[in-house]
């Protein structure tokens, strides 16, 4: 009797600490650039774009990385996305040209109090492709400052190269030399597309540092049905995650997500309506076709930190 109650004191006792711990959705999307195949395949981004930020809302992404996405793929979002601001430049000109690795965060819960681009290359300042690199990569980041607690944090996404694999593997190396230039010691989120899964030598570059750890390793649950690269093909299967959320040790996952949800386009008019074996006659269903919001799917953890550690 007594161990019970000592083991309800304690189970008591932790509801209590995580009570009073603050949690925050983090997220890293890949939401697939604007491409004329895609839409001749139905999945062109004026149809997929409404069902991402949908999904973005109703998971509740407090802060998120982005990739792939042109300048004006983001103001599409951001008109679909009230009271969310972004920060990142096109990596072909540090400006308005090519693919951002954008950072969308709730303007309500966070401060931006600096922010900055650099590019994955031997040279970090401009534009520019670095080692075997196929692609112009860039990361963008910034410090930010949650409004109600005061806890600053820095917050990195990147996108590297999905061919060069020395690109890769120096990249995973700047970025842990960037974190330790810019961040004198505060808190570090980084997400992005890696294009590495979990078994690569760039990937344990990053998870074997003592600075950085992958969240899906840390959560207390984990809901990772699939990897995360789909090709836009919602029934195919694999384990391979490329797309990260890495943290340093001032953050516990409470929850890692693989968030496969997907929607349905018309393939057929309204008169091929059916009815279902075991359904109510009421309904009937129509011939649709299963399509996904990009060709990843996001990965979303939630984090507790406490309140009063800064």
């Amino acid at each position: 009797m007594q161990r019970l109650c000592f083991i309800l004191l304690f189970s008591l006792c932790c509801f209590y600490l995580v009570a009073q711990k603050h949690t925050m959705n983090v997220a890293t999307f890949n939401l697939r650039y604007d491409s004329k195949e895609d839409s001749i395949d139905g999945n062109g981004w004026k149809q997929r774009y409404p069902v991402a930020a949908q999904l973005i809302r109703f998971h509740d992404f407090d802060i998120m990385g982005t990739q792939e996405c042109f300048h004006h793929q983001l103001n599409d979002l951001e008109k679909e996305l009230p009271g969310y601001k972004y920060i990142g430049v096109g990596r072909d000109d540090g400006k308005t040209e090519g693919e951002y690795a954008a950072i969308f965060y709730k303007e309500n819960k966070f401060n931006l109090l600096k922010e900055g681009n650099f590019w994955l290359s031997e040279n970090t300042e401009i534009p520019n492709k670095g080692w075997d690199a196929v692609c112009i990569r860039i990361c963008t980041w910034g410090e930010f400052q949650e409004i109600e607690t005061g806890l600053r944090f820095f917050f990195f996404n990147l996108h590297m190269d999905h061919i060069g694999v020395e690109a890769r593997k120096n990249s995973a190396q700047l970025i842990l030399n960037k974190i330790k230039t810019l961040t004198n010691g505060e808190p570090v989120i980084l997400t992005g597309d890696f294009n590495v899964d979990q078994n690569n030598e760039s990937y344990h570059l990053l998870n074997t540092s003592g600075v950085l750890k992958d969240a899906y390793e840390l959560a207390d649950i984990c809901y990772a049905t699939n990897g995360t690269f789909t090709g836009f093909d919602p029934n195919t299967k694999t384990d391979s995650r490329i797309d990260h959320i890495f943290l340093t040790k001032n953050f516990h996952v409470l929850r890692y997500g693989i968030l496969t949800d997907s929607y349905r386009s018309k393939t057929t008019p309204d008169a091929s309506k059916t009815k279902k074996k075991d359904a109510p006659q009421e309904i009937s269903f129509g011939k649709y076709t299963s399509r996904l919001p990009s060709d990843h799917f996001p990965v979303m953890v939630q984090v507790c930190y406490e309140a009063n550690d800064h």
